[in-house]
């Protein structure tokens, strides 16, 4: 390997992309090209990026496995990035098998965390903690570790085990401190105050007050039972009743646990269940329906009992009932959750995020356009969903995630 392709690949890795551009931007040969790929992703241009990348990856000979690998592995970060899940991951996979067959254990590592994090977006959380169970940080460069440590943060973060988060991401900031690369120090940076940023708004008798993640995870463990509003569901001491299917049951369940102790009228309840529908003889009727069937489901953690006026939340065993609801209230806050990390998402990348279908993303994303909540730009396939995050509040609860005792 030549002078200049030495220094240029240790300008990268220094974090310093227009030094590597100075060095190589008028070459064509396959590592010149690859080294400018990387370059123009680590400066915005994926577009140009993904060109140069693929011209390298067809440069290189049919014995260089290594560098046409270390190439895939590039372009899959580019696709990670701009939010292209739908980019194949078995791509990946075979080129992260490739390093580590010739003993490039750094880009292995790296194709391995590049994984795990399009895992952690789509909300598996179990596949992501298998296929970083077997990975060894100890070995990496500091700028490795770090990744490694904000992913770990990351799965943590969801699981609601803050301790493991906190504790991450000090070894994260330690690292990239060690690095010396300012853009992951202020990625670390970032993903720490995420900690110390309200998660949800905690509504007991009637009263509303933000709370942090680890007060989230601190009512896990609390007696109380949770009518839990980010991921649609009841939950106490263990058991878990979701009714992320069932809307109404769900819109039932929030307005009781809102008003616990009191009861809630049957007009209320049929206000809130039946989108302002006025209360007559066929909506009591089917008031009545629907109360029977959220009594059977919340069998084994509560009862709801009938008053005078309405109805009644009764816990089973709990001390308290409260409400975990979004830190602001939108009908769409699943989409403006993924969308408020500040990258630009396609619909197709979100659908596939959500689990929901692409024309359902699609019309969400159309409401919250109207509403001036999100933004477009590109035509067609290229097309592309952005908007800043929410100011004062982290969305993580919000994010795709199995419910806390999965």
């Amino acid at each position: 390997m030549d002078s200049l392709i030495t220094a240029a690949a240790r300008a990268l890795a220094a974090g310093d992309p227009l030094g590597a551009l100075k060095r190589v931007a008028l070459r064509d040969d396959a590592p010149a090209l690859a080294l400018r790929g990387i370059a123009m992703a680590r400066l915005g241009d994926f577009a140009r990026a993904k060109v140069l990348l693929r011209r390298a990856a067809r440069a290189f000979g049919p014995r260089e496995a290594v560098a046409r690998a270390r190439c895939v592995v590039a372009e899959a970060e580019i696709a990670l990035v701009s939010r292209d899940l739908a980019w194949p991951a078995k791509t990946l996979e075979a080129a992260g098998s490739t390093l580590e067959e010739h003993g490039d254990r750094l880009n292995a590592a790296h194709a391995r965390h590049l994984t795990v994090r399009r895992l952690l977006l789509i909300g598996r959380l179990d596949d992501a903690e298998r296929a970083l169970a077997d990975l060894d940080p100890a070995p990496l460069p500091p700028a490795s570790r770090a990744a490694h440590e904000l992913v770990v943060a990351g799965i943590a973060m969801r699981r609601l085990r803050i301790r493991t988060a906190r504790a991450a991401l000090a070894q994260a900031g330690r690292a990239a401190r060690q690095a010396g690369i300012a853009e992951l120090a202020a990625e670390v940076e970032s993903a720490a105050k995420i900690l110390d940023t309200p998660a949800a708004r905690l509504i007991a008798q009637g009263k509303a007050r933000p709370i942090l993640l680890e007060e989230v995870e601190a009512l896990q463990a609390s007696q109380a039972l949770v009518v839990d509003a980010c991921r649609h569901a009841v939950w106490h001491a263990g058991t878990i009743v979701s009714l992320a299917t069932r809307p109404v049951l769900f819109t039932l369940a929030r307005a009781l646990g809102e008003a616990w102790p009191s009861d809630v009228s049957r007009g209320v309840l049929i206000a809130r269940a039946f989108r302002g529908k006025a209360a007559d003889e066929s909506h009591r009727a089917r008031l009545r329906v629907e109360v029977g069937r959220l009594r059977s489901a919340l069998e084994a953690i509560a009862g709801v009992n009938a008053t005078e006026q309405g109805f009644l939340l009764v816990p089973r065993g709990a001390r308290e009932v409260v409400v975990l609801a979004q830190p602001v209230d939108d009908q769409h806050s699943a989409v403006l959750a993924l969308l408020a990390d500040g990258e630009s998402w396609s619909s197709s990348a979100l659908a596939l995020a959500l689990d929901a279908s692409q024309r359902t993303v699609q019309r969400s994303l159309d409401e919250l356009a109207g509403a001036g909540k999100v933004q477009s730009f590109g035509q067609g396939r290229a097309r592309r969903w952005m908007t800043p995050p929410v100011g004062g509040f982290t969305t993580t609860l919000l994010l795709p995630t199995p419910l806390p005792a999965d």
